[in-house]
């Protein structure tokens, strides 16, 4: 009950920030962006919602921002709008489809094939689906979009924003999209192979397993990234209370014009402040490190979702 009284209250928190900052303000603030270099972010779901009014708060910083999208026309009128703001913005569109790996793979050698340093890494496409629907490699749809995909993202261009930031000593930052409601999920309700192909299916369920993925994914990543020495952090992130396609079905929840950029500020702050510098493997909301679920706080759990995601996909 405090932690949503004080959230809408919009009290802030230790970073300055709360959930009444805007993605904007906690973008323009941020000093963490070097004048002389332009940093390259790449953001999924970035066609509307959360990931639009990312893409448009980065940009505006001067930041290149690269775009695939399932949606190609969507992602150019987003980039028209973003040129319209500042005609100085450097956007780029690819297509991908986040719940197929050979789409995945695809993209990702497509980008390296330009040769771009890679800064940043927003993995923020997520869907939400009422019915039980698979992937074209037969996996259920939700997990092979928010988890599977990113998880292969993430794989193929860890590389390249460790010998980015080797080359430029700015970290490099990987940011998870998660969502509150990953406390939701108990440990007898995370098998990996039944959430690659569920019995009983339900969506909610679906929807925050898929959430808690993503934060033992960023956990076990740290970790690893923390041994390897690399200048790189990886945080997941909670966005708030959010309008995004997401839940257009779902009626009753709150809704504004507004919501979708107060979302985004999570994602900007861990992206662009540099009092995240250093920071890695935790999980923020409203702009301020919080706490997670005793079961997303897991090193063993987040150890054997990566073990099986790794051996999955190389099979």
């Amino acid at each position: 009950m405090k932690e949503t009284l004080r959230y809408l209250a919009g009290i802030v928190g230790p970073s300055g920030y709360g959930s009444k900052s805007t993605a904007e303000q906690v973008a323009h603030s941020c000093s963490y962006l070097v004048d002389s270099q332009r940093l390259t972010a790449i953001i999924t779901g970035a066609t509307s919602g959360i990931g639009a009014e990312t893409a448009r708060a980065v940009a505006k910083r001067g930041v290149r921002v690269v775009i695939p999208a399932r949606d190609i026309k969507k992602a150019a009128e987003l980039k028209e709008r973003i040129r319209k703001d500042n005609p100085n913005a450097e956007v780029i569109l690819f297509e991908i489809d986040l719940s197929s790996l050979a789409s995945v793979k695809r993209f990702c050698n497509e980008f390296l094939a330009l040769g771009l340093p890679l800064n940043i890494l927003i993995n923020n496409a997520g869907i939400f689906s009422q019915k039980l629907e698979f992937s074209e490699d037969k996996f259920e749809m939700t997990f092979a979009t928010n988890y599977l995909g990113h998880y292969l993202l993430t794989e193929m261009l860890i590389e390249k924003m460790i010998e980015t930031a080797e080359q430029t000593g700015i970290q490099g930052r990987i940011i998870n999209l998660s969502s509150v409601i990953h406390s939701w999920v108990g440990r007898d309700c995370f098998h990996f192979n039944q959430m690659l192909h569920p019995i009983n299916y339900n969506g909610t369920r679906a929807y925050a397993q898929s959430k808690l993925a993503t934060i033992l994914h960023a956990k076990e990543i740290a970790k690893q990234l923390k041994a390897k020495n690399a200048n790189v952090t990886i945080n997941a992130v909670h966005p708030g209370i959010v309008k995004t396609g997401i839940f257009r079905a779902h009626k009753g929840f709150i809704t504004g014009k507004n919501l979708h950029i107060l979302g985004a500020s999570t994602s900007c702050y861990v992206a662009l402040s540099p009092q995240v510098e250093g920071m890695s493997g935790k999980y923020f909301v409203d702009c301020n490190e919080s706490n997670c679920s005793v079961l997303a706080n897991d090193e063993s759990e987040a150890r054997r979702l990566w073990r099986q995601t790794r051996a999955l996909i190389r099979r």
